[in-house]
């Protein structure tokens, strides 16, 4: 093995999944593990044989995949204490799925051998043993993960390392210690480490962190300074209870920081890329503050940070977004200096530079309005819209004359019924259109593109993608301040916009206009009359 190589094993697929609210179909596991492939993962754990049906189905699709960096992995656990191994149909389910490799688990807690299993501890060292012998025979590799194992040294050292020893000898390929309950902090991983590789455990030594302390990230580095070779975890870190160690983090950790090679360099830029393909299949966004691919994790919003990062980007930020796939963020907010400003404008192509005499009352403006209660840093493209226009920048697409909403619910309706009427002027002419929507804003959206599709044919691309209402003012009760945030999206891209009002109706209807507005700029649509 190439020296400072460490092996990364993804188990999204089977960890991840067991995440609350977590629910993938056999197609998005494959998706998956084709995109963990073309990224470089070493190993694919792609679920748990015989438990069910969609796992088998799994490992029969995944066969027919072309893979070119993964091994597919294949995951149970020891044979059972009263069968033996050749008849256990747990072990045989294993072996059933051909993978390259199986991994099992065993018990190297002793009190989990004596209260979980129900056996005495030595018979847990042949299940240890029989087990992977039985299935060397069958595959190329065999993962042997010590199950609880920090906790099970902490109990009883000399019965931990002895589990691990029964696996050693039985031809185990990798030896793997679990903090399975997430409890172990980093200085105990390095201390038990060096303890076991001093009892004879040296050799091809892998981590498989839990989250539950809010450590399983350092403790893999940990581990991995301290000798391990391979790193189980999952993509954002999903997984049970408070999830796995997040490879989004240990991948950039030990390749940019510390030298390691894991996946190819020239992938790491692709890093983003797979956290949001694997957070869109199995539908958990990752958190904005995510170390190295949230939205957030290199976006400055005070005016010092953002006057610094143009000058110099390493005065604010650990390393180059781009080497991970990310971007620069420069929000602006009531917190703006002049260079957010400046650099947003460069970021939108609106030329405005920091002589421009407008720029103070630009920047006052927008204050005002954050103060108000508009929120522009998840609608940016109402932001950009703002500035155009206070710059004299901005097209005249449409006059807004009126706009009507009906809401009514007959005793014999199930559901109550939504009519929105919408007036605008274009050239001098009146459209004046109505339709009826599964809500108010739905139906104020359908109505307005009804009035103004026949000019601009492009807005029939656009789509309301997300809603949310917040409270800007709670103390005022029913007469608070809403601020509505619509999210939409045409073939090519997707955007925010913002409205605010006492009147939710109001605040919904600003955002659904800024929203067929900025799609108009941003094809350069020409309005209507201009050559």
């Amino acid at each position: 093995m190439m020296e400072k190589k460490v092996l990364i094993y993804d188990t999204t697929l089977r960890d991840g999944t067991q995440a609350e609210g977590v629910n993938v179909s056999v197609e998005d596991k494959l998706r998956i593990t084709e995109k963990l492939d073309a990224f470089g993962i070493h190993y694919i754990e792609g679920g748990w044989p015989g438990s069910n049906p969609k796992d088998d189905k799994y490992f029969e699709e995944v066969k027919n995949l072309k893979l070119k960096n993964s091994k597919i992995a294949a995951f149970g656990s020891t044979r059972r204490a009263y069968l033996k191994v050749e008849e256990d149909k747990l072990i045989q389910n294993l072996i059933k799925a051909e993978t390259p490799v199986i991994t099992i688990f065993g018990k190297a807690w002793d009190l989990h051998v004596i209260q979980a299993l129900k056996t005495d501890l030595e018979k847990n060292l042949e299940m240890v043993f029989d087990t992977v012998s039985y299935l060397k025979k069958y595959t190329n590799e065999v993962i042997f993960i010590g199950e609880h194992f920090f906790d099970g040294y902490k109990s009883n050292s000399e019965y931990a390392v002895k589990v691990l020893q029964s696996a050693k000898d039985a031809g185990a390929d990798f030896i793997v210690l679990a903090d399975t309950n997430g409890g172990t902090l980093p200085n105990e991983i390095e201390k038990i480490i060096k303890e076991v590789k001093e009892k004879g455990i040296k050799e091809n030594l892998g981590i498989h962190a839990h989250n539950d302390s809010d450590t399983a990230v350092w403790n893999s580095i940990v581990a991995v300074l301290n000798g391990a070779v391979m790193v189980h975890g999952t993509i954002n870190g999903f997984g049970e209870r408070c999830g796995n160690a997040n490879l989004c983090s240990i991948i950039p950790n030990l390749s940019l920081k510390l030298g390691y090679e894991t996946v190819p360099k020239e992938n790491i830029r692709k890093l983003k890329e797979v956290s949001n393909f694997v957070a869109d299949l199995v539908n958990l966004p990752v958190p904005k503050n995510m170390p190295y691919v949230g939205d957030s994790a290199f976006a400055h919003k005070g005016g010092v940070h953002a006057s610094a990062v143009i000058k110099n980007s390493k005065l604010y930020e650990h390393i180059n977004p781009e080497e991970v796939g990310n971007k620069r963020k420069v929000l602006v907010s009531d917190l703006a200096g002049k260079s957010n400003i400046i650099y947003k404008a460069k970021e939108l192509n609106i030329p405005l530079d920091e002589k421009d005499p407008r720029l103070p009352e630009l920047i006052n403006k927008i204050k005002q309005l954050e103060n108000y209660g508009y929120h522009y840093e998840a609608a940016e493209a109402s932001l950009e819209l703002l500035m155009r226009d206070f710059l004299g920048l901005l097209p005249k697409y449409f006059d807004l004359d009126a706009y009507r909403v009906l809401i009514a619910r007959r005793y014999s309706d199930k559901m109550p019924i939504s009519e929105a009427t919408v007036r605008i002027k274009m050239e001098n002419h009146y459209e004046h259109t109505a339709s009826l929507g599964n809500g108010p804003v739905n139906a104020l959206d359908k109505a307005l593109k009804k009035a103004l599709i026949s000019k601009y044919p492009n807005l029939a691309e656009v789509e309301l993608i997300d809603y949310k209402v917040r409270i800007v003012n709670e103390s005022s009760g029913t007469a608070a301040k809403i601020r509505v945030l619509i999210e939409s999206k045409d073939k090519d891209s997707r955007w925010g916009t913002v409205g605010v009002s006492e009147n939710v109706i109001e605040a919904s209807w600003q955002a659904v206009v800024d929203s067929l507005i900025y799609k108009l700029v941003k094809d350069n649509t020409k309005p209507v009359g201009e050559s």
